[in-house]
């Protein structure tokens, strides 16, 4: 299914047009309309005739989410607050939140690339989605509210947590999609085997599943135990919120909405454009919002770009699945470190369940990492010697991945906390020393 085939199966040279047309666009708008840029600008000498297309990208400053916090809360947006009306917020943990402000055709931007997201994954007019993202400043629950309905979906808006309500809504309502994060789908899942339901006595189908880092052995794992076809979407708030990039049925990358999202991907350390296919951090330039347009937003999520044509027809660009982050990569004993390597090796056996913690410590002046797993009923034994063989072969298998010997922990099912929104994979004590 292809939502908008005029600009999802668009030629390349046609889109650079596009692309080219609205960059040019867009820097007008900032320079005349936001005195934050305009003076970045004036600071490298660059006025909005310099840019006169895609080449002369690399030319622009880079924005960062501090520069939001700078600015917040509304001096970077280009319109008048008379013209803006919705406002998110990021989730932010530390700090003042990111603020984010719509226009009319900024909400009508974001039905259209979240319908698109939806369609990738073969969702439309006959199905029921239950949004489990939460509602409010969270751009989550909105997003794909407004996306479904555009798209034609009937939805259930249920917002996040409240697992029992689900699970009722899931059995009464017949709910062919679940939008929600992966781990909280790994959640319900378990919930599901407790009230002792089948899922495959469900109308459950489909995942949209985002809003925080998984990997393809996570997928397998709920793909099998809500019997459904799991796809991966990508979105942040600053840049729109859901429906920036999403996996189609072919699931070899996850496409970019590239006509409103103009992506790049840089050294993290040196901020150089990489060349095609190389790994790095991506950065986004808006090319068509209106409230708040941004250039060269610093995601500090590390991938790379396929530019080739999908299977699937469709000729946007391919993000493949986030590597991890810049910013939340652990440094132990000088090493570095990223969650997903260490879930992609605990799914990789049999006797785990998918459930973790990872907490990182100093003691006489040297990092600790430990790590917390849950071992699945059945494997969980009394025999001592049987859970030390275990514990052994998670030890080796993660130091072989990892370069790095970490201490196992081995806990009962149920034992570590669970989320109904991103979830808190890592405690670093080595921050409150």
């Amino acid at each position: 299914m292809i939502w908008n085939k005029q600009k999802e199966c668009i030629p390349r040279s046609q889109m650079k047009e596009w692309q080219n047309k609205k960059l040019k666009e867009t820097v007008n708008t900032v320079y005349h309309n936001v005195p934050y840029y305009r003076k970045k600008m004036q600071k490298k000498n660059i006025k909005p005739s310099d840019i006169t297309g895609l080449s002369d990208l690399k030319k622009l400053p880079f924005t960062t989410k501090e520069d939001l916090r700078n600015n917040y809360p509304y001096n970077l947006f280009a319109v008048p607050l008379s013209q803006i009306i919705r406002v998110h917020a990021s989730s932010g943990t530390t700090g003042k939140p990111t603020v984010v402000g719509y226009t009319r055709e900024d909400i009508a931007t974001w039905s259209e690339v979240v319908a698109r997201t939806l369609h990738c994954a073969a969702i439309g007019k006959d199905d029921f989605i239950q949004i489990a993202y939460g509602y409010g400043l969270f751009t989550g629950g909105l997003g794909i509210h407004y996306g479904s309905e555009k798209a034609g979906s009937t939805v259930i808006p249920v917002s996040g947590g409240n697992t029992a309500k689900q699970i009722q809504l899931l059995k009464d309502f017949g709910s062919t999609a679940i939008a929600c994060t992966p781990s909280y789908a790994l959640y319900l899942a378990e919930a599901l085997q407790k009230e002792g339901i089948n899922p495959a006595d469900l109308e459950l189908e489909i995942g949209i599943l985002g809003a925080e880092p998984w990997t393809d052995s996570m997928r397998s794992e709920i793909e099998k135990k809500l019997q459904i076809k799991a796809y991966d979407i990508y979105g942040l708030s600053e840049i729109i919120g859901p429906g920036v990039a999403s996996e189609c049925h072919e699931q070899q990358g996850l496409h970019i909405n590239e006509d409103h999202f103009l992506p790049e991907i840089i050294d993290p350390e040196t901020k150089e454009v990489l060349t095609e296919g190389d790994k790095g951090e991506l950065v986004f330039s808006t090319i068509t919002k209106k409230g708040l347009p941004l250039l060269r937003y610093r995601t500090k999520d590390l991938t790379h770009l396929n530019y080739n044509k999908c299977a699937c027809g469709r000729t946007l660009v391919r993000m493949e699945k986030c590597l991890g982050r810049s910013d939340d990569m652990l440094i132990i004993r000088g090493v570095n470190v990223f969650p997903s390597q260490i879930e992609s090796v605990l799914l990789k056996m049999s006797e785990t369940k998918p459930h973790y913690q990872l907490i990182v410590d100093r003691e006489n002046n040297l990092d600790i990492l430990e790590v917390q797993v849950e071992v699945k009923n059945h494997f969980f034994s009394d025999e001592i010697k049987e859970l030390e063989k275990l514990k052994s072969r998670i030890k080796k298998n993660l130091e072989n991945t990892l370069g790095l010997s970490a201490k196992i922990k081995l806990v009962e099912p149920q034992t570590l906390k669970r989320s109904t929104g991103k979830s808190q994979r890592v405690i670093d004590r080595r921050e409150l020393k």
